[in-house]
C-alpha cells in the first residue's frame, strides 16, 4: 500500500549532474545554500558521506534529526538520509513546508523487512489468540524509526509509539506501564538488547517470522512471551560478529569496544559499552587523550570519529568496513541538483505522506518525542 507520493519535476536534468566530479559541486552547493538562506534547512545523518554531511545545518542520528525536523522554520527541509527519515520529517513538518530526499533510491533494507500487510496479519493473529484487541489492550506495538510511515501509523492507531536507539529503553518503560507485552518492529536485535538490559530473560522474548505459519511460534510461547520481536535486522550492524570482538582484543589488549544496539546480542554482550550513534560519539569525544576504541557501527561515522579525534586511536570493529550502501547513494551531485532546482523554483523528489497515514504516524512520533 502506497503511503507517500513523490514529485520528480525538474528543470535541470539529474543526469547532467551525475557525470561531474564531486569537488566541482562544492562552490555550487554553497552558492545555492546562500541563495536559499533560512528558507532551506539541510539535515544530515551521521552515516552520510563527508562530502555531503559537511553541508548539513544539523547533523545527528534519527532521533535528533526528527527533533530538528519538528522545529525547522524554513519552507524546505532537504533530508540527506534515507526514505523513512524523510517520511518522518514530512509527518512532523508544518503546513506549507516541503521535504526533499536528494536521491529516491536511498532506502533502508531494515524498513523493507516489515511490510504493512504482514504486520496487520500478525496483529490479527494476536487478536484471534486473545493476546490483544484492535485498540492495543494487551500488547503495545513499538516500531523502530527505521520503518515505513504505514508501520508508524499502525502503531500509533493501536496506542503504540516509535522509538530510536537513543530512547528505546524509555519506550519499553512507557509501554510496559500500559500493557504486559510488547510487539517490537522491525529490528529484532535492538528489541532483544533493550529488553535484556531491562531484565527480561531471553526465553521471554520470541521472534515472529512473517514467512512462517503463526510466525513460527506456538500459542503457548506467544502467551508466555513478554516481547514479540519482528524478524528484521540492519544489514550493516548484523555483519559484526563475536569473533570480531575477540580478534580486536587480541590485537589491542587495552582497547574499548563500543557497539550500536542494532548489533547481535552476542556482540553486545562482549562489548564494553552499547549505545546509539550520538552516545558513541560522546563516549569517544569525552575520553582522555590516548584512549583506544573499536567501534561497531557504520564505517563513515567511524572514519569521521578517527579524523575528528586525532589524539585517540579509533578503528572499526570489523576491518573489512561496514558501509550503509543506501545512505551512500546521496552524493554531492544529488544534493546540488536538489538545491539548484529549489533556487529555480522547482521542488524535486518531494516526499509527501498521505493524510490518512500521517495522522496516526504523527501520534506515534509525538509519543516518541515526549520520551527521554
Amino acid at each position: 500500500m502506497a503511503t507517500a507520493t513523490v514529485s520528480q519535476a525538474a528543470s535541470c536534468s539529474l543526469e547532467n549532474y551525475l557525470v561531474l566530479p564531486d569537488r566541482s559541486m562544492d562552490d555550487r552547493i554553497a552558492a545555492a545554500k546562500a541563495a536559499l538562506g533560512s528558507e532551506c534547512v539541510i539535515l544530515g545523518h551521521h552515516y552520510q558521506r563527508d562530502e555531503v554531511v559537511r553541508f548539513a545545518d544539523y547533523r545527528g542520528d534519527s532521533y535528533r534529526l526528527s527533533q530538528m525536523a519538528a522545529q525547522a522554520r524554513g519552507s524546505y527541509i532537504v533530508f540527506c538520509g534515507v526514505h523513512f527519515m524523510a517520511e518522518s520529517a514530512d509527518i512532523l513538518s508544518r503546513p506549507g513546508q516541503s521535504v526533499l530526499l536528494p536521491d529516491l533510491n536511498a532506502g533502508c533494507s531494515m524498513a523493507d523487512m516489515a511490510e504493512i500487510g504482514q504486520v496487520e496479519d500478525a496483529w490479527e493473529q494476536f487478536v484471534n489468540l486473545g493476546l490483544t484487541d484492535d485498540e492495543g489492550h494487551g500488547i503495545t506495538p513499538i516500531t523502530y524509526m527505521n520503518s515505513t510511515a504505514a508501520i508508524k501509523a499502525f502503531c500509533g492507531e493501536r496506542g503504540g509509539l516509535v522509538c530510536t536507539s537513543s530512547n528505546a529503553r524509555g519506550a519499553f518503560d512507557w509501554s510496559f506501564s500500559r500493557n504486559e507485552k510488547i510487539f517490537f518492529l522491525p529490528d529484532q536485535h535492538l528489541g532483544r538488547n533493550t529488553g535484556y538490559a531491562r531484565g527480561i530473560p531471553l526465553d521471554q522474548m520470541v521472534v515472529w517470522d512473517p514467512y512462517q505459519l503463526q510466525g513460527g511460534l506456538t500459542a503457548e510461547r506467544l502467551r508466555k512471551a513478554k516481547v514479540i520481536l519482528w524478524k528484521g535486522h540492519c544489514s550493516v550492524h548484523q555483519r559484526f560478529l563475536p569473533e570480531h570482538v575477540d580478534k580486536v582484543r587480541a590485537s589491542y589488549p587495552d582497547i574499548q569496544v563500543v557497539v550500536h544496539p542494532e548489533c547481535r546480542w552476542e556482540v553486545c554482550q562482549k562489548a564494553d559499552d552499547i549505545g546509539s550513534t550520538d552516545h558513541i560519539i560522546k563516549v569517544v569525544q569525552k575520553a582522555p587523550a590516548g584512549s583506544s576504541f573499536a567501534i561497531g557501527t557504520e564505517i563513515h561515522l567511524v572514519n569521521r570519529l578517527a579524523k575528528e579525534n586525532p589524539d585517540k586511536h579509533v578503528i572499526t570493529l570489523d576491518d573489512s568496513g561496514c558501509l550503509c550502501t543506501t545512505m551512500f547513494r546521496i552524493s554531492p551531485q544529488h544534493l546540488c541538483w536538489a538545491l539548484e532546482n529549489l533556487v529555480d523554483g522547482n521542488i524535486v523528489n518531494q516526499i509527501k505522506v498521505k493524510e490518512n497515514v500521517k495522522v496516526w504516524a504523527r501520534a506515534a512520533l509525538d509519543r516518541m518525542l515526549e520520551i527521554q
